[in-house]
């Protein structure tokens, strides 16, 4: 009497479901993101802040579908070379400051212009809106997706050698600022002596006295540590600090259609949180920044700060784009 074969149809059955199994796993198979940051991971970091949402979201919204890796603190290099990194591929995703976007588009220093948002508020809607959108299109042709812009809130002055109260104080003050034309100007126009470098020596500099200070936002400030190097700081809101929550195109394109959504939808969320939480976190900034021993102070009216940098804005007017320039002046204004 032959064999059965029925032990070995089931064999061979049980095998091809697991080599299905298997191959099914592997097409199915978690996608990486490397998403990189200049500043700190701390918890109260806004680029932190931004990525660690964005994570969330991905999860949240397609569960195993991404791993994220997190390359905060300059691992990857600063901005320029981050945007590099997304232009060829080679980096997933960044949360890049928007002055450095500026170097890939001029049309990008819109946002650094001094004193041109009055609220949080009101540079979500702009940025939201057609003025976003006109910013993002272009950075496409360049290899680079924009999801969206996050915040680290207002730029305010923090130094060793004065407080400021009006535009006369920064006189001869020694500010870092970021390697930017724009950012160059606008201080010289208020009186300061502008150093550019790269975020990665600021701090040493400051320790040093290469610089007497720098500009950045509240979160900054506080989950850096400056508040145990630097003596003043100056609420001055003289620029709103967006972050642009970016991916290569490259990264973006391998996506089904179905996930390119998940990333979007999964900013957006992570973009909206983000912005409640840099906003609820600012008042218990300034009190902490207090208790370590900063001194803090407003400055009233920021009138004569907007009449000292006014020839900043007709300096750019041409490259940044006349009609850009003059629609941005416009929703603002209303």
């Amino acid at each position: 009497m032959a064999p059965s074969l029925k032990p070995v149809c089931r064999l061979m059955t049980y095998t091809l479901m697991l080599s299905s199994l298997l191959a099914s796993s592997a097409l199915h198979a978690a996608t990486t993101l490397r998403l990189g940051w200049t500043t700190s991971d701390s918890p109260l970091d806004p680029y932190a802040i931004t990525a660690h949402y964005f994570q969330e979201e991905l999860e949240a919204t397609a569960p195993g579908e991404f791993q994220v890796r997190f390359f905060p603190s300059n691992q990857l290099g600063n901005d320029t070379e981050m945007l590099q990194g997304m232009q060829l591929g080679m980096l997933d995703v960044g949360v890049i400051t928007g002055t450095q976007l500026g170097t890939l588009d001029a049309s990008f220093q819109i946002n650094d212009l001094p004193f041109l948002f009055k609220d949080s508020a009101q540079a979500h809607r702009v940025l939201d809106g057609e003025l976003g959108q006109t910013l993002f299109t272009s950075l496409e042709r360049l290899g680079i997706v924009g999801l969206g812009f996050s915040e680290a809130g207002f730029r305010h002055t923090i130094n060793n050698k004065r407080p400021i109260e009006k535009p006369a104080d920064f006189a001869g003050i020694k500010l870092r600022v970021q390697p930017s034309d724009l950012y160059l100007t606008s201080f010289r126009a208020l009186g300061a002596n502008p150093v550019p470098m790269p975020w990665s020596d600021a701090f040493t500099a400051v320790q040093q006295g290469t610089v007497d200070g720098l500009e950045i936002p509240l979160s900054v400030i506080y989950a850096n540590k400056y508040a145990g190097a630097v003596k003043y700081l100056s609420l001055t809101s003289h620029t709103y600090n967006a972050l642009a929550l970016l991916m290569s195109k490259q990264a973006l394109e391998r996506l089904s259609p179905e996930l390119q959504a998940v990333v979007r939808s999964a900013a957006r969320k992570a973009i909206e949180r983000q912005r409640e939480t840099v906003a609820s976190n600012e008042k218990a900034l300034i009190e902490k920044i207090k208790a370590e021993g900063m001194q803090v102070n407003d400055i009233g009216s920021a009138q004569p700060f907007r009449d000292a940098v006014a020839p900043v804005y007709e300096q750019y007017r041409e490259s940044i784009g006349a009609e850009l320039l003059d629609r941005t002046l416009k929703q603002v204004s209303e």
